[in-house]
C-alpha cells in the first residue's frame, strides 16, 4: 500500500485559509463545486469536479504536495505528490 511521504512534514497547526472561496473561481465568474486548502500555504482551491481545478493546478505550479478538504463534516486530506488519501 503506497502511503504519502509528506505527511510528517505537515505544519501543526495547520495554516488558516487565505479565503473562504475560491479567489480564481470568483476573478473567472464561476463557482466553485467544493473547496481545498494547501496544507503548506493556505492557499484556498476548488476541487478537480468545478471548472477551475485551481487546487490541482496550485499543486502544479507551487509543487506544495498535500491539501486538505473545507467541507463541512469532512477532514481528509490528499497528498497530489504520491496519489493517496493522507
Amino acid at each position: 500500500m503506497k502511503q504519502c511521504t509528506h505527511a510528517d512534514a505537515l505544519p501543526d497547526p495547520e495554516p488558516a485559509p487565505l479565503s473562504e472561496t475560491c479567489p480564481r473561481c470568483l476573478a473567472d465568474g464561476t463557482h466553485p463545486v467544493q473547496l481545498r486548502l494547501c496544507l503548506e500555504c493556505g492557499y484556498v482551491g476548488c476541487c478537480d469536479s468545478s471548472p477551475g481545478r485551481h487546487a490541482t493546478e496550485h499543486h502544479g505550479s507551487s509543487g506544495h504536495p498535500v491539501m486538505r478538504t473545507m467541507e463541512p463534516g469532512e477532514s481528509w486530506r490528499w497528498c497530489y505528490t504520491d496519489h493517496v488519501l493522507v
